[in-house]
């Protein structure tokens, strides 16, 4: 597999143990079978959920301990999200990756903090900003100690609870860090769209992927789950589990 193409897949949102387990036990399996090196990714608190009702996580505690159980069992890379900028330092010390969401990718004091860590800062392009805008979010954790950033696509808002993916994000993305990510889930999304939380349509999952590739991406993020429907967060977006292994070998053909 070529060392440019990363893969980062997970759980929308830490649900359970049981579904860490469950999901970590399938990456490493695509690992060996693959050679790949998937990084497990789930997240502690969903801060922008629709609706005050929506489940959010355990929360930063006894998700990061969650998060810790799986990289000493299944020795996988981590990656997660932060909301505040209190959270990077003890975010750091357990995840491989610091992820800023898209809604949060200019606020410099979150930046600034996710970059002090030393850790890998991975920042989701806002659905209000362009590819080249993204070089001043980028900027603020290079001028803050950042040693790695990379970018990740998810589409930009088109009119009310939908989304739409200018894939010349990517290349424009690429001027500015190496590694650009393509986000095939959450850009399929319909934000809001659906009675009180966040509609879309994985069928376009794949579709996304393989557009991504063609535009150049150099690494592929996925959320997923044995059974999205029963997900407790974006249901209606994540990949089955199942089918990722199939996509991945796609994917990755003619880029040894």
């Amino acid at each position: 597999m070529n060392n440019m193409t990363t893969i980062i897949a997970g759980p929308c949102v830490i649900e359970s143990a049981e579904l860490l387990d469950t999901v970590a036990r399938k990456l490493v399996e695509i690992n060996a079978k693959l050679g790949t090196d998937i990084i497990f990714k789930a997240s502690f608190d969903k801060a922008n959920r629709t609706s005050i009702h929506s489940y959010r996580g355990p929360g930063m505690e006894r998700g990061l301990q969650m998060l810790a159980d799986v990289k000493e069992k299944y020795g996988l890379r981590i990656l997660t999200d932060i909301h505040e900028h209190f959270q990077a330092a003890p975010v750091g010390e357990v995840c491989d990756v610091i992820q800023i969401p898209a809604f949060l990718c200019r606020q410099t004091d979150l930046l600034v903090a996710a970059a002090k860590t030393g850790r890998t800062v991975n920042i989701k392009k806002a659905q209000f900003l362009s590819g080249r805008d993204m070089w001043y979010p980028v900027e603020k954790c290079r001028e803050s100690g950042a040693k790695e950033v990379w970018l990740t696509e998810r589409g930009n808002m088109m009119g009310y609870n939908n989304l739409v993916v200018d894939f010349r994000n990517i290349s424009d993305m690429q001027e500015i860090v190496p590694k650009v990510i393509m986000d095939c889930t959450h850009s399929v999304q319909r934000p809001g769209g659906s009675d009180g939380k966040t509609g879309g349509d994985r069928r376009f999952v794949p579709m996304m992927a393989m557009a991504a590739k063609a535009f150049g991406a150099t690494g592929y993020f996925f959320e997923v789950h044995p059974d999205p429907d029963k997900g407790l967060s974006d249901a209606a977006n994540m990949l089955e589990l199942d089918k990722l292994e199939e996509l991945i070998k796609k994917l990755i053909e003619d880029r040894d």
